[in-house]
């Protein structure tokens, strides 16, 4: 399992070895310097979207950043219910990667909760950007999505595939919990 911690010193100690800049990873980033800088610090939660742009920089797997350890399987890979790679965060979405030991993978699965959270539901929703597509599927909840400034909820059994690289965000709805898999495209 990984904190926000743990993962801020494997980017800043990967970062260091491969010889990139702060300002560098930080363009990678969309953000500025100082912004990128309180995540190496462990001062921000990381988002995927992030952690998957620095890794891309960095060279390596993204499981890497999320667990310390680079994949080694390359035939198949099995992951038991409930036995992902957890990413823990203070706050907001858990993941559980569903693949992290499958090296040269095409694309990121994971399973997603989004929490309900009753004071989000009538705000903006926060958007991101990041290459490639993705794909989310609704095994349990609601979720209200925003892509490209288009607005719908989705429910158990719909799915979404689109341009990632479209301002996207998302927050459950319907006053639980949403749980889905969501799969990134590289």
């Amino acid at each position: 399992m990984s904190n926000t911690l743990e993962i801020a010193e494997r980017l800043k100690g990967l970062r260091e070895i491969e010889e990139v800049s702060v300002e560098e990873m930080a363009n990678v980033c969309s953000m500025t310097k100082e912004e990128y800088a309180r995540y190496e610090e462990g001062k921000v939660d990381f988002s995927v979207t992030m952690l998957c742009k620095c890794a891309d920089r960095l060279g390596v797997d993204v499981t890497a950043l999320f667990a310390g350890h680079t994949p080694k399987l390359k035939g198949y890979s099995i992951v038991r219910k409930g036995e992902g790679l957890k990413v823990e965060r203070r706050q907001s979405f858990s993941y559980q990667h569903l693949a992290s030991t499958f090296r040269g993978r095409l694309g990121e699965p994971f399973e997603v909760v989004a929490p309900f959270n009753k004071d989000e539901q009538d705000k903006e929703i926060a958007l991101s950007t990041h290459e490639g597509q993705e794909m989310d599927y609704i095994l349990e909840g609601s979720l209200k999505v925003v892509i490209n400034g288009h607005t719908d909820v989705l429910n158990e059994g719909d799915t979404v595939f689109y341009d990632s690289s479209q301002p996207h965000g998302m927050i459950a709805t319907g006053g639980k919990p949403c749980r889905f898999l969501a799969i990134l495209f590289k």
